[in-house]
């Protein structure tokens, strides 16, 4: 008989035996020496205890503890204890940490463990203590295993709240590391490439010291909605030490550009190396490291963009614009002082996938957060997840920021002119239903296009009924009824007869360094004279919809015969409009116009993108996994000005990490070309993802799906 307990002398986790089994074999954490374990939760996993002699059932007690965060608590499902037995032991509660033993071979025991199915997400440790019958009441003795242990998310499980019945879809929305994000304006919008890289070795960690940072407690890591709701707040750091500082004003000069970043973990990286919220970010980025962190986490996410995006800032369900006497557009809201409404050229944000047990039936599936911060929620910049569904059907009490993702999609577009004559001080001249949320999409599971758009999936109609449809009006009025202030806004009657026709000329394609013209069609459709007082600006606009230089102006009087058509013509040269460009080159064109005779007052607006050049990227002969490959990035300057301030960035994970190459000045339309070598780390298909940017020139583009064959092929 022993009368000592057993002394611990080593603990095999099977880091990547059970990470096969769970999804997780692709960490590099797993890979690393020494390996950490990568496990989903409610799932079993095997592990082995050395002691220093012979295990004896009868009289060797053996427990092991799991436990996480500061104050580990069973009753909170933070701590989790379980005493080893021979007997026949079924893991049967999937809400409690369950252990079995399944081999006893001299000193070495295996034993099954399963984790419940709603355990906390993150870093967990494990002690184990060891004490016989005999010394029951005398303190155990304890030995710590000191590496660490990452419990995730478990989709493959129908019992987790994040579980996709479509495994083949989890490939996508959590396994692929490689994704699109569609930016740019309605008309001219492309995928851009984007790395995720959530195996990446940085990636597990950055997110430990972001939930620190979040606030979020232990007990309440474990549930979906809070945790993306967290993710929401703690990406951008407005409120707080987060991730990433955003800015839209086109100064970089003390941070990194962000058209510069080719994927999220060099920004996870910078943040976990220096404590300190990373410059800069826009609404891709953000939306781009919130894909990364939930799919490292094993929530399913994908990064959503919506096309002409309404950011309504007084919950009115509408985006309001106010013009003087004279047509001219007023600086200011005089319905709300505390800000302005605008209309984002593109958004983007996210869908993240989970039940809501909190929501009626049917409103669990996708769930929009997003990570930008626009407007605070409970105090906060914060926003959802709200479920998509709800967004959909236009009900507004459901959890969480709702109003504000319906008014992104949805809103219309109300121009007040003054009128003294009014209780409001304006009236209604114009209500356009088919301006905001043009259309939304995500890259398509499966696919990746580098040359093109065959990847994008259009997922306009899960955020609303097919619009101009009694379905997607009945919606949208739906949500006003219940909103206090939408309602005021929504009552005032619409103004005048309307009896000319109008119509702004969409551009569709405008290639950088070429001229472009502005028209607009008039037809006076009554038996009467008309005289109409026209304005039509070109301007230069930041993606947010926020105006940077007007580029030229034509105003005049027309006098339309009865039935008779006319139009108003603005020819813009490349002179006009290269040095008042913004960073995207987005531009807006814009016409107001009255006619004397009824008051008729007609407005409208079209966004469009000069486009840019792709970067070809391609990599030499056959690359193979250890040996050298050159690869070449290559485009043409299509300005007749040099380019100063030159960089190249390029990565792709199990290729390259991210590499910076910093470049001379590049001359008028000269054809750029630099080459690189890099050694691949991994076989089969892989992508590569580059960007380059100047002072003069930004977010240049491209990317390459490369075989990569392994060593002895």
């Amino acid at each position: 008989m022993f009368e000592e307990p057993l002394v611990v002398e080593n603990v095999h986790m099977y880091e990547k035996e059970n990470a096969k089994v769970h999804h997780t074999i692709n960490y590099e954490l797993v890979h690393l020496d020494p390996p950490a374990a990568v496990l989903r939760r409610g799932q079993t996993f095997n592990v082995a205890l050395r002691f220093n002699r012979e295990y004896v059932d009868d009289t060797d007690i053996v427990r092991l503890l799991f436990s996480f965060g500061p104050n580990p608590n069973v009753l909170k499902g933070t701590r989790g204890v379980n005493t080893v037995t021979n007997r026949d032991s079924y893991l049967t509660d999937l809400e409690a940490w369950g252990v079995r033993m399944v081999g006893l071979s001299g000193m070495d025991l295996s034993v099954e463990v399963r984790s419940p199915v709603d355990s906390p997400v993150g870093l967990w440790q494990l002690n184990v203590e060891t004490t016989t019958v005999a010394r029951k009441k005398q303190a155990p003795r304890t030995y710590n295993y000191d590496k660490d242990i990452y419990l995730l998310f478990n989709p493959w499980l129908k019992e987790d709240l994040v579980y996709m019945e479509d495994e083949q879809l989890l490939d996508e929305y959590v396994l692929n590391d490689v994704g699109k994000i569609w930016v740019g304006p309605w008309g001219s919008s492309r995928g851009r490439e984007w790395v995720f890289g959530q195996f990446d070795a940085v990636v597990l960690p950055a997110i430990q010291l972001m939930l620190e940072r979040s606030g979020i407690k232990a007990i309440s890591r474990g549930d979906p909605v809070k945790m993306c709701r967290a993710i929401s707040r703690i990406i951008n750091s407005n409120d707080d030490r987060g991730v990433i500082t955003g800015r839209w004003d086109g100064d970089y000069a003390d941070g990194t550009a962000p058209a510069t970043w080719t994927g999220s973990v060099p920004i996870l990286e910078e943040f976990l190396e220096t404590g300190e919220s990373v410059k800069y970010g826009q609404c891709w980025v953000f939306a781009g490291a919130v894909t990364t962190v939930c799919r490292a986490l094993g929530i399913p996410s994908r990064v959503v963009s919506n096309l002409v995006s309404a950011h309504d800032a007084n919950a009115s369900l509408s985006v309001d614009r106010y013009y003087n006497t004279e047509n001219e557009e007023l600086e200011y809201d005089p319905n709300n002082l505390n800000g302005e409404d605008s209309i984002w050229n593109y958004h983007v944000w996210n869908d993240v996938w989970m039940a809501r047990p909190d929501l009626p039936k049917g409103y669990g599936g996708w769930q929009a957060i997003d990570a930008t911060p626009q407007e605070t929620s409970d105090g906060v910049y914060q926003c959802g997840p709200s479920s998509v569904e709800a967004i959909r059907q236009g009900a507004v009490g459901y959890n969480y920021d709702v109003t504000f993702m319906i008014a992104s999609v949805n809103a219309d577009l109300m121009r007040w002119k003054e009128d003294p004559e009014t209780e409001l001080g304006y009236s209604k001249i114009d209500c356009n239903k088919y301006h905001i949320g043009r259309m939304i999409l995500t890259k398509a599971p499966w696919i990746f296009d580098p040359n093109g758009d065959r990847d994008r999936e259009d997922i306009t109609l899960l955020y609303k009924a097919k619009e101009g449809t009694e379905a997607e009006r009945l919606t949208l009025y739906r949500a006003v009824r219940n909103t206090e202030v939408a309602k005021r806004f929504y009552s005032m009657p619409s103004g005048a007869k309307e009896d000319v026709e109008f119509d702004l000329v969409d551009l569709d394609r405008v290639n950088i360094g070429q001229p472009f013209a502005v028209t607009v069609h008039m037809k006076n459709k009554s038996n009467q004279l008309r005289t109409i007082q026209a304005i039509l600006s070109a301007g230069s606009v930041y993606y947010t919809g926020v105006k940077a230089n007007l580029i030229k102006r034509a105003s005049g009087d027309f006098v339309l015969q009865p039935n008779a058509s006319e139009q108003l013509r603005l020819t813009v040269t490349v002179d006009d409009y290269l040095d008042k460009l913004v960073e995207y080159c987005i531009m807006k064109l814009y016409c107001i116009a009255t006619v004397k005779e009824t008051r008729q007052t007609w407005a409208d607006e079209d966004d469009f993108q000069v486009l840019k050049p792709n970067i070809e990227v391609k990599i030499d002969g056959d690359p193979t996994v250890g040996r050298p490959s050159t690869i070449t990035l290559r485009f043409k300057n299509p300005l007749r000005r040099p380019l100063t301030e030159c960089k190249f960035n390029y990565a792709g994970p199990g290729l390259s990490k991210n590499k910076t190459l910093m470049f001379r000045d590049v001359e008028p339309e000269e054809d750029v070309y630099v080459e690189h070598q890099l050694i691949p780390q991994k076989g089969g298909a892989q992508k590569i993802i580059a960007t380059f940017t100047s002072k003069q020139l930004l977010d240049i583009t491209g990317s390459a799906a490369i075989d990569v064959l392994d060593e002895d092929e």
